[in-house]
């Protein structure tokens, strides 16, 4: 096996696994702990193999890959799969690669997988590490004892174990779908995850800030260890310093606990998201031997059970949206730039919280929370010992599997929670730890025994209690400065066996009518949304009652399985699609959580029977073409958060209505069908503060594409979202177009996944062609390692063709 070419080496001063901007192929910065993103050049094979753990297996065959991967995605879409994981196959997959060692010979060597789904077991020169069942969590390894540095390749294996495809309700994807990570350090250095800062008193004027560091001694002597601990400013400059000395055992650790105050500190919010860094330096003698950095927010949260959630002091909505951790085209391997700009449209949704359900996320999702400014939910389960109905047939259609995580929840849980905790303990972004999503659900799988279709065969909710109070002591024993929820389903249950009054928060899925009766019947109770329909209702409690701390909207983007029944293969409940495309939804909630003015409009088909056949409903339409006759009734709707909104046809206005007389926040006109332009203008008093408008468009004519950013780094990691759109002659989007459209790339890049949002399409996303959808489609553009320009041709037959440029620059060095 050849020795793979184009890793990532640099130092990074917090062990996490964001990719710093500008990180070249092949790059080593002299430090103190040097991190290799082990990503490229990966060898894979799908399906089982006889000895590929063994180093001298041959691979030649096999195929090369950058991590992060996941092999369900590129797979064809099959009825015969599960409804539930989107109808994509699983299976066992192996992948191998040779790390070049050489530059870090003399330290010590673990490595880090940040997700892998799921039952992963890892060797290094055939030496067996471990295994891990669950496929959300970050785990490490120590390669040291097994390594070969005299010149010799060494040689990692993973086989990844995910024939069990229906084992979740949701899309899981498969393989090593996050980052992989080679870390060195001293014999004498901070263990992994070891340093825990909290900041247990905060006033204007002061801020207390405890640090506690776990230094390990990996040596065979007493080592006489110096812990000096800076806390910096945003801008780098030194506020505090602390230095500790203490002598660590020889195969031991020892906790240094340290003290500092910051004067006058900045405060870490949504709106002002400001990060300290607190720099941890290890010496002995006088001699540098090791340095981590963990971010510092600082900020105070608590949650009253009559006034609700309070940051910094000040009554806070949780304007929260619960996503999965899959991504449209890329399934589960999600490339960073697809998660900054997926909150980047969060942001201006005016959404000021993530609920991440339900597991573990990963780690670039909560730096970037920190940084960007969301309060977080961290969750860790959706099902413990007992499995819940995996649905294969269609949503509560046939007969549900009761494969999934259940099976190593006795063993695992606790093991894989705490891990969560340790990984995630300095986020500042994190408010809230969640043990559970809808872990009571009424028959499925857990009953209450005193119901008339229980059998002793059947789990019992008395069960519940008994497994919340280990979760919740696991989470506690690590970090006890963040309230404890979980996302109940029903309550009644939880309620009667005692469930919700272990929790510091009570999350209520779907069950605002019980948020007055539970205050009343348990006056100390702490209420929040964990989970909440689209409708103005469920937001209006929130605004009305000021026990409800908030709410968290399922969901913020549609996503891979827990499909209604083939040919849909998607949940379409997000307010973007799987694109990141904004839907009506996306603006009707604009208007009740963003403070800039805007409004919108769309037009409302008649009603129609619903995918599922039970129900009928209208469609919102951002269109205005339709196949009427002059004159005929249109009912147009306006989302808004101006104070009154005027309606316009062609210039001619249809009236002005006050947002104060909108019906559950819609305002709606019944207008004589005339093509041409429908605008919109959102007033405050007299004055114009937005506008939106619907043109009458001609046929199809041309291509058009824009991209979101022109200029990538040449790192094997940079991603441009291209926007594909079918325009008519003047250049407005045709609605209704659903061309195939034909790419050609070109240069210094490569097509990573192709997409249109429609949740009924079984076109492959890895394929160089995509019928468009609502006269739109993506396109995914990853760097690679070299720089150059990169070229996007968009063709399809009977349009004008169009192309964009991206360029790859070098990274920074």
């Amino acid at each position: 096996m050849k020795r793979s070419a184009g890793f990532l080496v640099f130092f990074i001063a917090l062990i996490t696994t964001s990719i710093p901007d500008g990180a070249p192929a092949g790059f080593v910065v002299a430090s103190l702990r040097p991190v290799m993103l082990c990503d490229q050049g990966w060898k894979f094979h799908l399906g089982d193999v006889a000895g590929a753990s063994d180093p001298a297996f041959n691979d030649r065959a096999w195929r090369t890959l950058d991590l992060p991967h996941d092999w369900s995605v590129e797979l064809p879409f099959d009825a015969k799969m599960a409804s539930g994981t989107g109808y994509l196959p699983g299976g066992i997959g192996w992948y191998r690669t040779a790390p070049d060692l050489a530059k870090i010979a003399g330290r010590r060597v673990s490595i880090r997988f940040d997700g892998v789904y799921m039952n992963s077991e890892v060797w290094i020169n055939g030496h067996s590490l471990g295994k891990r069942p669950y496929g959300y969590v970050s785990f490490e390894y120590d390669l040291t004892p097994y390594l070969s540095l005299a010149g010799k390749q060494n040689i990692l294996a993973v086989r990844v174990d995910h024939s069990k495809y229906a084992d979740s309700r949701w899309y899981t994807g498969s393989g090593i779908y996050r980052h992989v990570w080679l870390i060195a350090t001293a014999d004498l250095h901070v263990a992994p995850w070891g340093t825990f800062v909290t900041t247990p008193e905060v006033t204007i004027k002061s801020a207390t800030v405890a640090i506690k560091t776990q230094i390990k001694n990996e040596s065979s002597k007493v080592r006489d260890a110096v812990l000096r601990t800076t806390v910096k400013d945003l801008e780098g400059k030194i506020v505090v310093t602390v230095e500790t000395r203490h002598p660590v055992d020889p195969g031991a650790e020892y906790r240094f606990e340290q003290t500092a105050a910051i004067l006058n500190p900045r405060f870490w919010s949504p709106d002002n998201p400001y990060l300290y860094s607190v720099v941890s330096l290890v010496r002995e003698g006088n001699a540098d031997v090791d340095e981590c950095t963990t971010p510092l927010g600082i900020r105070t949260i608590s949650f009253d059970p009559d006034k609700g959630f309070f940051l910094n002091g000040a009554k806070t909505l949780l304007k929260g949206i619960c996503i999965h951790h899959d991504a449209g085209s890329v399934g589960a391997a999600v490339p960073d730039q697809v998660l900054r700009r997926r909150l980047r449209l969060l942001k201006e949704l005016g959404c000021n919280a993530i609920r991440t359900s339900h597991n573990p996320p990963a780690p670039e999702l909560l730096e970037m929370c920190d940084s960007m400014g969301f309060l977080v939910m961290d969750e860790a389960f959706d099902e413990w010992a007992k499995p819940k109905k995996k649905w294969i047939e269609g949503w509560n259609a046939g007969t549900p599997g009761l494969q999934g995580y259940a099976e190593h929840f006795d063993e695992w849980s606790i093991r894989d929670i705490q891990s969560m905790v340790e990984r995630d303990k300095n986020h500042p972004s994190i408010i809230l730890w969640s043990i559970g999503n809808e872990i009571d659900y009424e028959k499925d799988p857990y009953y209450d025994p005193e119901s008339k279709d229980y059998r002793p065969d059947k789990p019992s909710a008395a069960d519940l209690p008994v497994i919340a109070v280990k979760l919740i002591k696991a989470v506690k024993d690590i970090d006890s400065s963040r309230p404890v929820t979980a996302a109940l389903a029903n309550i009644t249950v939880s309620n009667k066996f005692g469930l919700a009054d272990l929790l510091d928060v009570v999350g209520y899925n779907y069950l605002e009518k019980y948020y007055s009766p539970d205050h009343t019947r348990y006056p100390g109770r702490k209420i929040v949304g964990s989970e909440n329909s689209h409708a103005h209702s469920a937001w209006k409690v929130v605004e009305d009652l000021a026990i409800a701390n908030g709410q968290f909207l399922w969901t913020g983007f549609d996503y891979l399985g827990e499909a209604r029944q083939w040919p849909v293969r998607s949940s379409s409940s997000g307010v973007l699609d799987e694109c990141g495309f904004k839907k009506p939804a996306f603006y009707f909630r604009q208007s009740l959580w963003s403070e800039k003015p805007m409004v919108y409009i769309a037009a409302k088909t008649p009603p129609a029977r619903s995918e599922d056949a039970r129900s009928t409903r209208s469609e919102i339409v951002p269109s205005w073409n339709w196949p009427v006759k002059v004159g005929d009734p249109i009912t147009v709707v306006a989302y808004s958060n101006c104070e009154k909104v005027e309606l316009l046809l062609n210039g001619k206005s249809l009236g002005e209505k006050a947002l104060a007389s909108a019906q559950d926040r819609v305002l709606s006109w019944d207008v004589p069908y005339t093509a041409g332009t429908l605008r919109a203008v959102g007033k405050n008093g007299n004055q114009t503060a937005s506008s939106w408008e619907l043109k009458t468009t001609g046929p199809p004519a041309r291509i058009k594409l824009n991209a979101d950013a022109t200029t990538l780094l040449a790192n094997g990691q940079d991603v441009a979202h291209v926007e594909v759109s079918v325009v008519d002659s003047n250049g407005a989007l045709v609605y209704s177009a659903g061309n195939t459209i034909h790419f050609e790339l070109t240069g210094r890049g490569r097509i990573i996944g192709v997409d249109s949002g429609d949740i009924r399409s079984h076109e492959s996303f890895k394929a160089s062609a995509r019928n468009a959808y609502q006269g739109r489609c993506l396109v995914l553009i990853q760097s690679t390692p070299q720089a150059g320009t990169i070229q996007l041709k968009a063709t399809a037959s009977g349009l004008l063709e169009d192309k964009i440029a991206v360029t790859a620059s070098p990274a920074k060095r």
